[in-house]
Parts: structure tokens; C-alpha cells; sequence
């Protein structure tokens, strides 16, 4: 029904959502750890209104009952605010029963928007920004090709919040290496100390085709964590983080060992299950 430019990608958690392309690819498309826009049909490219609306309209033909809409691809947000207007307004007019708008957003893409613009988004139905910060400190950042920093991450996190908005934060579990490991989690910890966003979840950074274009920003030097560095790093992150009502999930399939919990309040509880995986590494 929907003209997918396959590989298309959501959250997990977006798993029973409407998967709305309005983007093609990510107009980024730099960061050395992902290879998720690397192919050629994948070059990005927004998608036009009309189309978007001729694929509102046979939705909406179907029956079938749509809640909550997702906005595919990873950088749907870096279209301008009428544009994005626009199309919720279109989900609002074809697609009533939703709920809920959601989508992937860089950093970057929220430098030329306002507060009250966002807010008037929110008022439309979007109301969930998934952020990937990977990380908060700036040397991890620039060796990664993120094309963000530390304050770059913040600012557009504290808008989101300013906005009326909910932000679910990725941070990358292993990039630095091992001689970036310490402060890449103590400045991820008080990135997030400082924006207290309303969720956060780590995965383990991971090369399936290769680590060659990754390892160049490391001048060739880099090496994945072990399993007991990835634990040590997450245990320095939990360390540092001082958050309020934050939900933390780290499950991807990606990670040796489940966490999940509120922050701060199940704080010792997963630190206790990060010591006796550390201690006891056959448990």
C-alpha cells in the first residue's frame, strides 16, 4: 500500500505504529558508526506533500485504525517547520484516531526552530522525538563524525523539553574505545544530568560490515570493548547519573545484560546487577 524505499527503520517501541515515510535517508549521512543509509537508493531526499497525502488518503480508505504514526526516515525532522505542519495536519485530517506523531531527530535538526514552533507542533500530535546523542563528550563526537557536541545535543534537548515535547535519548554503549571509555560515560551522564530527559536507552556500538571507516577516526587504533569493559563503562555511566523520573532501558539485543528500571529511584538496584555480572561473569 505505502511506497517504502526499503531499508526502512523505526524504534523498537514503535513496533505497532504507521511507519509514514516522509523522508528518504538521513541528509547527514556522516557518522562512521552507522550503516543504515548507505546504500545508493537510500540518498536523501524529502518526500513531496502530495505523495504523503496520497498515502493518507488510501490509508485512511482501508479501514484500518491508525493510533500512532511514526516519520520515517532518520532525519524526517530536518524539514522545515511548515512542511512539517503540513503533514500533521494531513494525519490530522485523514488519520483522526491518532494519538501520537513521532520520529528520529538530530540534534541538528531542530538549530532553525523555535520553542513555539515546536510547541505548535506538539499541539498537532507530535509529541515524541527519539535523539541519538550516542554520546556527550565532544572528542568521542568529532572522532565519530557525529557533526554535534555536547551543547549542540543540549540545547536541542532542552527545546524539546521548553516545547511541551518527550525525548527518548540513545547513547552508544563502547565508542570510544578503550582509552575514550571513562569520559565518554561521565560526559554522557552529565548530559543527560543536565537535559533529565524522559527516557534513555544504551545498545552496544557494533560493525557488521567492518570497522574500517569507524577505526579511521581512532588513526586506525580503535578496539571494540570487551564484555567486561562494556559492563565496567555501564557501571560508570549509572555511577554518574543523577536522574530524576528518567525511564532506562538497556536491552537492545546488542547488550550482554538487561537493564531496566527508573532513574533515579532503581539506581542501586541496577548497579548491583552491573557488580554481580562483573564479579560473577558465568551467572
Amino acid at each position: 500500500m505505502l511506497d517504502y524505499i526499503e531499508p526502512v527503520f523505526r524504534p523498537p517501541s514503535e513496533w505497532k505504529s504507521l511507519i509514514l515515510q516522509v523522508t528518504n535517508g538521513c541528509s547527514h549521512n556522516q557518522c562512521t558508526f552507522c550503516e543504515m543509509y548507505t546504500q545508493p537508493q537510500k540518498k536523501f531526499r524529502p518526500k513531496k506533500p502530495e505523495e504523503i497525502e496520497r498515502e493518507l488518503t488510501m490509508i485512511a480508505a482501508s479501514g484500518v485504525r491508525v493510533s500512532r504514526v511514526f516519520l520515517a526516515d532518520g532525519d524526517a525532522m530536518t524539514l522545515p517547520y511548515a512542511r512539517l505542519k503540513l503533514i500533521c495536519e494531513l494525519i490530522r485530517q485523514y488519520l483522526p484516531s491518532v494519538t501520537r506523531i513521532s520520529s528520529y531527530c538530530l540534534p541538528r535538526n531542530l538549530t532553525n526552530k523555535t520553542v513555539g514552533q515546536l510547541a505548535e507542533l506538539r499541539s498537532l500530535g507530535l509529541s515524541l522525538m527519539y535523539v541519538g546523542c550516542e554520546s556527550g563528550d565532544d572528542e568521542v563526537l568529532a572522532r565519530v563524525r557525529k557533526g554535534e557536541t555536547y551543547a549542540s545535543s543540549l540545547t536541542a534537548l532542552e527545546k524539546i523539553k521548553a516545547a511541551g515535547m518527550k525525548s527518548s535519548v540513545m547513547i552508544l554503549n563502547g565508542l570510544g574505545g578503550p582509552a575514550l571509555s571513562e569520559q565518554h560515560a561521565v560526559s554522557s551522564a552529565r548530559l543527560m544530568n543536565e537535559a533529565q530527559p524522559d527516557y534513555l536507552s544504551t545498545l552496544v556500538v557494533s560493525f557488521p560490515l567492518g570497522q574500517d571507516r569507524f577505526s579511521a577516526g581512532f588513526d586506525g587504533k580503535f578496539r571494540p570493548l570487551t564484555q567486561p569493559e562494556l559492563f565496567h563503562e555501564m557501571q560508570t555511566l549509572l555511577e554518574h547519573l543523577e536522574l530524576e523520573k528518567t525511564i532506562f532501558r538497556s536491552d537492545h539485543a546488542s547488550n550482554y545484560l538487561v537493564l531496566k528500571g527508573v532513574l533515579g529511584q532503581d539506581k542501586q538496584k541496577l548497579l548491583s546487577q552491573i557488580h554481580l555480572a562483573i564479579s560473577h561473569p558465568a551467572a
